[in-house]
């Protein structure tokens, strides 16, 4: 079930096959040195298994990265499954997963992400319980997109205060690329601070939804990066921010819940040559992974403790902005280094 890969980059990485239930997958623990590997397990249509490992790997890394920026005691790890959630999933390969996860033993949690549902990770639970972002049990945390979707709207506002002064969203035009769970609980948070939006899906029902809920305005998902609007929120999937899509954004700042915005490291500085502020995605994206990590870590009461490092995540964002902004450098150039600063010093 489990075949374990070479990898120079990770602990851990295996490729997960059950011919029985049509299973094929990929786990990778990218580091464990402050703690248990934590990050979800999505479900996707891929190019190949190649493209597949390159995400579970690129992932990975993303979630070591995130949790030491949220400050918590996790490492980073991630799962993907092969195939069209829509179309190809059942419980008997829910349950494969499961298994798979269980043999590592606790050196990696998993929880909810793209194509996955509250109820697949309850199905998963009968193989394995190391699961987060439950809707039951005793520390149970429940879907984690809309604490993700606070902490985005938080680090706008910090982004808001660096570039106009205020963290006052009020009137400012706000274009979201992908509204799944965390986009959607974007748009709804947005629509109550007076934002205006507009707004693309690939599944058009989701657009519309929004539409009828917050007055936003439907766009093609083709272009949505460069309608001329104030903030550009990507929470789709990664790797929207490339030599191609930079010159055509318009807006001033880029913020979103998507993992791996940049596809390549030297787009952090494609956008600061055009002036566009970047928000590290793992840094406004920390929210579901602190609301999961209450679970893992079993914290009672969880609600004042997840609410004191949502606020600290906002004022991390707002250290690194100013920080970088005196240096003369990409924020996503500083969160990096001082991650890779905290990870050198959990290896003593």
């Amino acid at each position: 079930m489990l075949t374990r890969l070479a990898s120079p980059t990770h602990e851990e990485v295996y490729r997960v096959e059950d011919r029985e239930s049509g299973l094929r997958g990929f786990i990778a623990l990218h580091s464990t040195r402050l703690g248990p590997a934590a990050g979800g397990l999505r479900m996707r249509v891929y190019d190949g298994d190649d493209a597949a490992l390159e995400d579970v790997l690129n992932l990975s890394r993303g979630m070591s990265y995130k949790n030491a920026a949220a400050g918590l005691p996790l490492g980073g790890g991630k799962a993907v499954i092969i195939g069209d959630p829509m179309r190809d999933k059942t419980p008997q390969m829910l349950r494969a997963m499961g298994r798979a996860i269980n043999m590592l033993r606790g050196r990696y949690w998993t929880a909810e992400d793209m194509g996955m549902s509250p109820e697949d990770m309850a199905e998963i639970t009968r193989e394995t319980r190391f699961v987060a972002g439950l809707d039951t049990g005793a520390h149970a945390s429940g879907d984690p997109s809309p604490v993700t979707a606070r902490g985005v709207l938080g680090a706008m506002r910090a982004g808001a205060a660096q570039l106009w002064g205020t963290d006052d969203l009020r009137g400012r035009h706000v274009a979201v690329q992908g509204l799944g769970h965390v986009g959607w609980h974007l748009c709804l948070l947005l629509h109550e601070t007076g934002a205006r939006l507009s707004v693309a899906d690939m599944n058009p029902a989701h657009a519309a939804s929004t539409v009828r809920e917050f007055g936003a305005t439907m766009v093609d998902p083709r272009v949505i990066h460069a309608v001329d609007a104030d903030i550009f929120a990507p929470c789709a999937i990664g790797g929207v921010l490339n030599a191609r899509s930079i010159p055509e954004i318009k807006a001033k700042m880029v913020c979103g819940a998507a993992n791996n915005q940049l596809a390549t490291p030297e787009d952090a500085d494609r956008l600061r040559a055009r002036a566009i502020l970047y928000l590290p995605d793992y840094v406004a994206n920390g929210g579901g992974i602190i609301n999961v990590a209450a679970e893992i870590l079993q914290i009672a009461p969880r609600a004042p403790w997840v609410e004191e490092r949502l606020g600290a995540m906002q004022a991390r964002m707002a250290h690194i902005l100013t920080r970088a902004a005196g240096e003369g450098i990409s924020p996503a150039i500083l969160a990096d280094r001082l991650v890779e600063e905290q990870l050198l010093q959990a290896a003593g």
